[in-house]
């Protein structure tokens, strides 16, 4: 009889890109949810200083898109470092 052959752990290279830019949506989509949320709450709160109108576009515009870029890059930077690192 043969001894046993246990498979092997290696994982094809193709799926290190492929779960470093899943890591990256869904962190980006964390971020964007979290940034728009504080965003509302804040132009909310302020609209309801006398005399103000909130315009809730602005939340979208100029706070959650921002701040979801800049989640992209560093949860993209991060998931590509700790994929190779992790598999090397």
């Amino acid at each position: 009889m043969s001894p046993a052959k246990t498979p092997s752990p290696k994982l094809r290279w193709f799926w290190i890109p492929l779960r470093a830019l899943l890591l990256t949506f869904l962190l980006t989509l964390l971020s964007f949810a979290v940034c728009l949320l504080l965003g509302i709450l804040g132009f909310t709160l302020s609209a309801a200083l006398p005399g103000g109108h909130p315009d809730l576009a602005l939340a979208y515009r100029d706070f959650a898109l921002p701040a979801a870029a800049v989640a992209l890059v560093i949860s993209l930077v991060a998931a590509i470092a700790l994929e190779f690192r992790y598999r090397m």
